[in-house]
């Protein structure tokens, strides 16, 4: 009876929804990635030409699990440390680059903007340690206005 309960109870805890963990990838520790364009501190224009540089690791798909390859996610103005122990959020403000993009047109309002490239793994979590960018800052002029 003891064991019919031991077996009844493990089955019921391995029903039991589990805590998301990260697939602890870890990133060799001389990775580096960077902005290849724009420039810290750079004016631009309507839509520009964003490039991401990355040294030391590949570029692959969200979803592919290769050995020290990953995808690019763009944090637009946002402060907050990335946590290594979730996964890159996706909204408004942190853009993803599952497909393996290297570049993208962003199109930001006027005004001053920080921007920063995180690389995520097959599953969307940062890297131990996380390949994050220097953030920078750019500066969005408004657009000439044209007569009437």
């Amino acid at each position: 009876m003891q064991i019919l309960r031991c077996v009844a109870l493990s089955a019921a805890l391995a029903l039991l929804p589990g805590v998301a963990c990260p697939q602890g990838k870890t990133a060799p520790k001389d990775a580096k990635l960077y902005f290849i364009t724009p420039h810290d501190g750079q004016k631009v224009r309507g839509g520009f030409l964003v490039r991401f540089g990355l040294r030391n690791m590949g570029v692959t798909h969200a979803g592919d699990d290769y050995q020290n390859a990953g995808h690019h996610h763009l944090l637009i103005d946002v402060n907050d440390p990335v946590d290594p122990k979730e996964p890159i959020l996706q909204d408004k403000s942190h853009l993803h680059f599952g497909a393996g993009q290297t570049e993208t047109l962003l199109d930001l309002p006027p005004g001053t903007h920080t921007l920063q490239l995180v690389l995520g793994d097959a599953k969307h979590y940062p890297f131990e340690p996380p390949v994050v960018s220097d953030k920078i800052t750019v500066r969005v002029r408004p657009l000439p206005q044209r007569g009437k």
